[in-house]
């Protein structure tokens, strides 16, 4: 004397519930999209405010990274080998010229003494 319902076969076996994935899909899918994670942590006593720290974290790949216009790992000598050669280009540059004006003002100098 049970009343089943036939409607939906295998409910009872089958339940129902999220698309399974593997993590790689979903690792895939976040760096392919990006995702954005912000938070403020804010301690305040009496009305004074102590202390603030803004996070901003942002995960994806370095092609989607670069279409939302972050490339600074590029430009940072610790993390960049051409940035670090770019930099230490420039810096020889910049102490060849202070020298060269050292050696010029050392130059008139003896000179006006002979």
């Amino acid at each position: 004397m049970t009343d089943l319902d036939h409607r939906y076969p295998g409910l009872e076996t089958e339940p129902y519930g999220p698309p399974s994935g593997s993590l790689a899909d979903l690792l895939e899918r976040v760096l392919d999209k990006g995702i954005v994670i912000a938070g403020d942590i804010k301690i305040d006593l009496l009305d004074i405010e102590l202390l603030t720290i803004r996070l901003r974290l942002f995960i994806a790949s370095v092609d989607t990274a670069k279409k939302a216009g972050i490339d600074w790992w590029e430009t940072d000598p610790a993390l960049s080998s051409r940035a670090a050669r770019d930099a230490l280009a420039e810096e020889n540059a910049r102490l060849r010229e202070r020298l060269d004006a050292l050696e010029g003002a050392d130059e008139e100098t003896t000179g006006a003494v002979r």
